[in-house]
């Protein structure tokens, strides 16, 4: 692994971090004696040892890509697919196997509770230990201490020895210590999930205040709406291989959709349940589509209005709920996402059942199938009350007049210019029909084949 003190940095040009055909195997053995007879057998055993591909682990395999400074990326897959390995690698606590890691600038990470924390030295101590170990100098820390406990909220018990912490107070110190500590490169593993609520919103929100500043961040969670919240860009890994380095959106509709092609969820509940997630403290229990007239319709033109009514319950009142939707093709391709917060309204939500609608002028959709995601957030876009996928499908026609069933929707107008009329020896200037001269033969039968009503 490099860090930026060897060699000369591009800043404009060069990744903050670089994998370049990464691989990391761990090695076991399955027939490892645990008894002191198995070990005298062992000994006067005639059959060789090997050590076969069976009894390796490839935890990550010809890991290539580029992060650039700024970039926040997620890392998404199931439990053991390698994702918390790739996290170690880059931080420098596991050496790869074979390729090279590059890493530009100061790097934090927060992998897991406790890691890097004396159990016996208080919260103060071990502040300063790891700030130190960080390479923070005695001013800098002093500089930011306060900061830190401020942050944490731990208060008194930031004298208290650590072993003596939960989980959410370890979670609290490790992750202010991580986001003090002025990092370029930040790494955090599925850690964020054993604090509270609004302790994780403040987490969320730092990390966007520390990605909008040029800090470079990985972020592992399992919470795909924090993830989507929070990530521009994801990789999703599969058994130690990058199977897609992608758009957020994209990447996670795929992720979902391969769970269930791969028939991981074997019932109804199941599947609906892969789509849709949520506190469930305002929860989305139908959607309509409504045409100008109020009638219930899965069946538009193109242009025409469109009016989306949404019932939800509340099981509390909520000062600040963001609804959202957005329309998919039957492709996956996203078609358009309204959603309160662009339009800059709020809606205040009263514990029980209620509604509210958007209202489309023009429906821009062209000729197609598509489904309809609706979405309740907190203000913050960070929580999610409930996100439901593909909770309603509707058909989009073309206008009759559109035989030719065009990919897009172009308003335009059209003139005539003065055109050129070749006469014997000379030319002369011939105008439009307004302008009270004969109109160009050629351009009329233009018309009439545009238009056969005129």
């Amino acid at each position: 692994m490099t860090r930026d003190s060897e060699r000369s940095i591009d800043k404009e040009k060069d990744p903050a971090i670089r994998f370049a055909a990464v691989n990391k195997r761990f090695k076991f053995n399955a027939d490892s004696h645990n008894s002191v007879l198995e070990i005298i057998v062992s000994a006067f055993s005639r059959s060789e040892k090997r050590v076969t591909e069976d009894q390796a682990l490839w935890a990550l395999q010809e890991m290539s890509f580029d992060i650039m400074p700024g970039e926040c990326v997620g890392l998404v897959g199931n439990n053991g697919s390698g994702k918390s390995t790739l996290l170690k690698v880059a931080a420098g606590i596991i050496r790869p196997t074979a390729g090279r890691v590059e890493i530009r600038g100061r790097l934090s990470a927060l992998l897991e509770l406790g890691a890097g924390f004396h159990p016996d030295l208080t919260g103060k101590e071990n502040i300063w230990l790891n700030a130190s170990i960080l390479g923070l100098s005695n001013s800098d820390i002093a500089r930011v201490y306060d900061d830190i406990v401020e942050f944490s909220e731990l208060g008194e018990f930031i004298n208290m020895p650590v072993k003596h912490y939960s989980s959410g107070m370890y979670m609290r110190l490790g992750f202010s210590v991580a986001v003090h500590v002025r990092p370029d490169v930040l790494l955090i593993d599925e850690i964020l999930a054993v604090g509270d609520q609004s302790f994780q919103i403040k987490c969320i929100s730092r990390l966007h205040q520390l990605n909008a500043q040029g800090v470079t961040v990985i972020f592992v969670s399992h919470n795909l709406e924090t993830v989507r919240s929070l990530c521009s860009r994801i990789f999703w890994i599969l058994k130690g291989e990058l199977v897609i380095d992608g758009d957020t959106d994209e990447v996670i509709r795929s992720y979902l959709a391969s769970h269930e092609a791969e028939g991981e969820k074997n019932s109804e509940v199941k599947s609906e349940a892969i789509r849709r997630w949520g506190t469930a403290e305002v929860e989305i229990t139908s959607l309509r589509l409504l045409g100008s007239s109020g009638q219930e319709r899965d069946q538009f033109v193109v242009g025409e209005p469109v009016i989306v009514e949404m019932h939800y319950l509340a099981q509390r009142d909520v000062k600040k709920a963001e609804f959202g939707l957005s329309f998919f093709r039957d492709d996956g391709f996203l078609a358009g996402a309204p959603n309160k917060q662009v339009a800059e309204t709020e809606s205040a939500v009263s514990q029980g059942s209620g509604t509210v609608r958007c209202h489309i002028g023009q429906l821009p959709l062209l000729a197609g199938v598509y489904d309809v995601t609706a979405t309740v957030y907190d203000a913050t876009g960070v929580i999610a009350y409930d996100h439901f996928e593909q909770i309603k499908s509707f058909r989009v026609l073309n206008k009759p007049d559109d035989e030719a069933g065009s990919q897009i929707e172009i308003s335009a107008h059209w003139d005539t210019v003065a055109s050129e009329v070749q006469i014997g020896d000379g030319t002369r200037s011939e105008g439009s029909k307004n302008e009270g001269s004969e109109p160009n033969p050629s351009l009329a039968v233009s018309k009439h084949a545009q238009d056969p009503s005129g």
